[in-house]
């Protein structure tokens, strides 16, 4: 469930996008009293993401519409399958249609990018697949939520929720050493430090300094069972940086405990989801 909170003042600005000078062709073409439903229905097989934002965008623009959502978030639909429903005056159903199909095909492509990457695992891995901070502008909250509905794990939300020294703030703090003390010193006792390292000369002085956490980041693929065999349980280690599906496996058989894919949320194609409407009949 996403809060009230933060999820209508998204759905205020999307509809205020497409709204501002009403819309001209629905009020021209269907008249003002005539009834429909309609069915947004798969196009492809995908997870199903986004019903919550479907049924408030629709009561957003008409409070009388009623949506019925067939299919929970996380379900994987096949082409064909009728995912939400959605009943009332026509006008109001016309009006939101592309701001809610904007935002679940959104959703909807994320979750579906994200079980891929989920189901590359091998079976009993306890590796996570996490996101990254490589949302789109504003819609962190929608695509976090995806991620989880393809069964994968958020990384940290913003950078108030987490200590995570990357290759800047090495160069700027004066080295990995520098960098974790400093951390240490000024976080919250209840905030592991994570560190990003590139070398394993890096990784040498982030064991040494006490890393909780490790991200090899862009490491050579050789040079990733032996810095795990390194550390030997000693930080959790994190790899990003050139992730490809393909990969998935080879890296979790090499004992990593998260692999942090951006993918997931800036490459993730829209799923195709049509919504069809037809006019109810006349009632006297």
């Amino acid at each position: 469930m996403i809060p009230d909170a933060v999820l209508l003042p998204l759905i205020d600005r999307a509809l205020a996008e497409d709204l501002e000078g009403g819309d001209l062709t629905t009020e021209a073409t269907v008249p003002e009293h005539t009834r429909a439903v309609a069915r947004a229905a798969a196009r492809q097989e995908l997870v199903v993401c986004g019903g919550e934002v479907f049924e408030r965008v629709m009561q957003r623009v008409d409070g009388k519409l009623v949506v019925d959502r067939l299919l929970d978030d996380g379900t994987v639909a096949k082409p064909g399958d009728v995912l939400w429903t959605v009943e009332g005056a026509a006008r109001s159903i016309l009006m939101a249609e592309r701001t809610a199909l904007n935002f679940v095909q959104r959703m909807t492509g994320v979750a579906t990018l994200t079980k891929t990457y989920v189901d590359a695992l091998p079976t009993g891995s306890k590796t996570r697949i996490t996101d990254t901070r490589k949302t789109t502008p504003g819609l962190r909250s929608l695509e976090r939520h995806a991620v989880r509905s393809g069964g994968a794990h958020n990384h940290r939300d913003s950078l108030g929720s987490a200590v995570m020294i990357k290759d800047n703030h090495i160069a700027t703090a004066g080295g990995v050493k520098m960098a974790i003390e400093s951390a240490r010193a000024r976080a919250p006792h209840t905030s592991r430090i994570e560190v990003e390292v590139d070398t394993d000369a890096q990784l040498d002085e982030a064991l040494a300094a006490g890393a909780d956490v490790i991200l090899l980041d862009n490491f050579p693929p050789a040079g990733i069972a032996p810095a795990v065999a390194k550390v030997a349980g000693r930080a959790l280690i994190e790899v990003s940086g050139g992730i490809t599906l393909e990969r998935i496996p080879e890296l979790a058989s090499a004992g990593v405990d998260v692999i942090s894919v951006g993918a997931l949320t800036h490459s993730a194609p829209a799923a195709d989801i049509g919504l069809d409407i037809a006019p109810l009949p006349e009632t006297s």
